[in-house]
């Protein structure tokens, strides 16, 4: 009788018991968590030059109204926010002294001190003062923008239209009579005595058109700048680049008028657009 010979089974673990091929997913190591970005990187960035202080303060407010740093959370130290903000420490407490005043952060002592955000008071959820203050004005985010363009093509436009003219005589004492009445004016009469100055550069230009569509947008503007609070730092950054202002347009430079009135504006608008958006 023949035997019947019977090929061996093959071994149902052989799968199970196989080593991983070469760059299969078992064997490639597990990839390190995607570290998140730091939301402060989007606001901290540095500042432009001319305009050091307000737009640090712009910045700050955007911080915290945003809620970059949480109600109750500590702010950067001052060492990062100065580097991260490319400005002095001297100038970032300046800046941050604007945010104590306006009841926005707080300093605490010892070693767990630093600048704290303050939480914000019960029922005071809605919309900020100064962006209520923004819709009485009839005016959004959008509008304010738009208000701020128009009012830097036009003023700066002027600048450069009197530079071109060479002003002298009645027109020259004019300009420097403004000038010297900003720099003597109170906290209080500032606002006005600065509003007569750019005025006067802008019915100095030549163009009544120009001059009359300046009128109406200051008066949008002076509105606006009511609803934010008078900076002694700012002012008195302001005076000096009005005297740079000035200076260039009598001596007939239109380049560096325009830049100078440009500068000018931004650092305004730097304010506005923090305090106000």
């Amino acid at each position: 009788m023949t035997e019947r010979m019977t090929e061996p089974m093959a071994d149902s673990t052989a799968d199970s018991t196989a080593e991983p091929a070469a760059g299969s997913a078992a064997e490639r190591p597990a990839e390190p968590p995607a570290q998140a970005a730091d939301p402060l990187d989007t606001v901290l960035r540095p500042v432009r030059g001319g305009n050091g202080f307000e737009e640090a303060v712009e910045r700050l407010l955007q911080v915290v109204r945003l809620g970059l740093v949480p109600a109750g959370g500590r702010l950067p130290p001052e060492r990062e926010l100065a580097g991260r903000l490319a400005i002095s420490r001297v100038t970032l407490r300046e800046a941050l002294r604007v945010l104590h005043e306006q009841g926005l952060v707080e300093s605490r002592r010892g070693r767990q001190g630093g600048t704290f955000v303050r939480p914000r008071p019960p029922g005071a959820d809605g919309p900020p003062v100064d962006a209520a203050g923004l819709g009485a004005a009839g005016l959004d985010a959008a509008a304010l923008d738009d208000v701020l363009r128009f009012r830097e093509v036009l003023e700066v436009g002027a600048a450069g239209l009197c530079a071109r003219a060479r002003l002298t005589g009645a027109d020259a004492d004019l300009l420097r009579a403004r000038l010297r009445a900003t720099g003597d004016a109170s906290i209080e009469d500032y606002r006005r005595a600065d509003t007569l100055l750019h005025l006067a550069i802008a019915e100095l230009s030549g163009s009544p058109s120009l001059a009359r569509q300046y009128a109406a947008v200051r008066a949008r503007v002076n509105q606006l700048l009511d609803g934010i609070p008078m900076l002694v730092r700012n002012i008195e950054h302001s005076q000096g680049q009005h005297a740079a202002l000035v200076a260039a347009v009598l001596a007939a430079d239109e380049t560096r008028a325009r830049q100078t009135m440009r500068q000018h504006l931004a650092g305004t608008a730097s304010l506005l657009r923090g305090f106000l958006s």
